[in-house]
């Protein structure tokens, strides 16, 4: 039996990515709704949203070059 260890860490780090995310947005913006209501909890949500688009676009910017560097390399 092999182990993939690059595999585990792979898989490791995008559930605790996934959970910090989780937690942000439920515990951040249930905290928001149940202090300030669903207005507020609105706005907290959008704010989240366009505070992560930018590291979004970043992360599929590198996983793109990523993804020609592999076909480059591989010709």
């Amino acid at each position: 039996m092999s182990r993939n260890l690059q595999k585990y860490a792979r898989q490791t780090n995008l559930q605790l990515i996934g959970g910090a995310l989780i937690i942000l947005f439920i515990v951040g913006d249930g905290l928001i709704y149940l202090f300030y209501g669903s207005n507020a909890a609105l706005m907290g949500l959008l704010c989240l949203l366009i505070g992560l688009s930018p590291v979004v676009l970043i992360i599929l910017a590198i996983l793109i070059l990523d993804w020609i560097t592999r076909h480059v390399n591989r010709s």
